[in-house]
């Protein structure tokens, strides 16, 4: 007796305040109430601030051109670093086309032979406007560089030493690239390869850079 009592109740209720929410002083009452324009110029603000939270990066701040952010792209992708670390953009135009050229011994001529120290001899007067020997010892003595053996603070650019026999104490050059990437020339030609590799671990000696002008 009471369940139906209850029931009748509840029916009773829901049926006044339903009766209330249809009426006009209900939907006036509603405190939020937005007429097309309104709802328009709210949602503008709303991308506004929206747009305004994040900032917009200029990813070329040195205009560059288009060959040159080529270059950077391509071998911060072989480096495995990112973009902004590959600086010394004339090197890696310089050597971009020399890659693949097959070891020759005493020649120098752009993908049809090669020997490491005229390719170092002719980068750094091409780009640095220095002229060395052209024989590993001979750069080697160079009072221009200011030799060093720490593997931690080498950079772009720095020339590499290293003894393929007692004979010889130096016997071949490099050219430290990045992120232990180096351009040598091997039997497979002048390429870039790991400095980690067994092979130019047991054979470096020494690196040399530019010494600052006074």
């Amino acid at each position: 007796m009471n369940s139906k009592k209850n029931q009748l109740f509840l029916i009773l209720f829901i049926g006044i305040v339903l009766s209330s929410c249809n009426g006009k002083k209900y939907i006036y009452e509603i405190p939020y109430q937005y007429s097309s324009l309104d709802f328009t110029n709210a949602k503008s603000n709303e991308k506004e601030e929206m747009s305004s939270a994040y900032s917009v990066v200029d990813d070329n701040p040195l205009g560059l051109n288009d060959d040159t952010l080529r270059i950077k792209e391509k071998y911060s992708i072989i480096m495995e670093v990112m973009p902004k670390e590959i600086r010394d953009y004339k090197l890696y135009s310089y050597l971009d086309d020399w890659i693949g050229t097959p070891y020759q011994k005493q020649m120098l001529e752009k993908q049809v032979g090669v020997e490491a120290s005229y390719f170092v001899q002719a980068l750094y007067s091409d780009i640095y406007k220095k002229t060395f020997p052209k024989t590993p010892d001979g750069i080697f003595r160079s009072k221009s560089l200011q030799l060093f053996t720490g593997r931690t603070f080498l950079k772009e650019g720095d020339i590499l030493f290293f003894r393929y026999d007692k004979f010889r104490p130096i016997s071949d050059v490099g050219i430290y690239l990045h992120n232990d990437r180096i351009l040598a020339c091997t039997a497979k030609g002048l390429n870039i390869y790991n400095f980690n590799d067994e092979y130019f671990q047991l054979r470096y000696v020494a690196a040399g850079r530019l010494k600052e002008k006074e």
